[in-house]
């Protein structure tokens, strides 16, 4: 098992997602009891799922990485990584589901997220996924708007782009080299229509090495988005 771990690790740290996925399910056939093995698994589930182009697939990698977190949280609830792995499976769910069960995963969410930073104040990730929340509940629609109004009393407390961009602020001074992390902040000065600061922080992510499967769709949207706002 201790192998498995390291190799999945060594995988997941070059770039090979699917691989480093095959080590941590193995280890979990000798033991499905392994922490480690299951908080990992159900975080790459949620990062290869958001890869799917076929909607129903996304669904199901998002609902498998759900139940590992869940086990995960069965093991050891006060770790920082069981929570954020639940609040990234529950996020990924979220944003393709309908207003009603957007709205009613909003909460538990942002709680998974709170407590993985309790646990582990300087998680990046965890602070990227409370950002992600605060714009996501800022930037509802009608429909989810009224979705919270009538099923659940009302939109979340205390969400907002400006919240927003401070924990995205956060998770690039605890991981300045993850260039989604940029791409969000810039989306949320965006919003803001702050486009000295979305530039500023487009330029610094175009600067920024490849180090996940998925950076180079980011850093073609940081390239577009810059263009974009250079031609105003």
């Amino acid at each position: 098992i201790s192998s498995l771990l390291t190799d999945g690790r060594a995988l997941d740290a070059g770039a090979h997602e699917e691989e480093a996925l095959q080590k941590f399910v193995a280890a979990l056939k000798i033991d499905p009891d392994n922490y480690e093995a299951n908080w990992q698994t159900s975080f790459l589930f949620s990062r290869i799922g958001n890869r799917q182009t076929d909607e129903e697939k996304k669904k199901q990698y998002f609902i498998t990485a759900k139940v590992y977190a869940q086990k995960a949280l069965k093991l050891n609830p006060t770790d920082a990584e069981s929570n954020f792995v639940m609040a990234v499976a529950m996020g990924r769910i979220a944003l393709i589901s309908g207003p009603k069960d957007k709205v009613g995963a909003s909460r538990d969410i942002k709680m998974y997220a709170d407590l993985a930073i309790k646990y582990n104040p300087n998680h990046a990730g965890a602070w990227h996924v409370l950002g992600k929340w605060n714009y996501e509940v800022s930037n509802l629609n009608f429909a989810e708007k009224a979705a919270a109004n009538t099923l659940f009393g009302g939109i979340p407390e205390g969400a907002s782009v400006a919240n927003a961009i401070d924990c995205y602020k956060k998770a690039i001074q605890l991981r300045p080299d993850y260039i989604l992390y940029f791409l969000d902040l810039a989306i949320a000065y965006d919003n803001l229509q702050d486009d000295v600061n979305a530039i500023a922080t487009l330029k610094a992510a175009v600067m920024l090495k490849l180090i996940t499967e998925d950076d180079p769709t980011y850093m073609q949207q940081c390239k577009d988005m810059l263009m974009k706002l250079h031609s105003k």
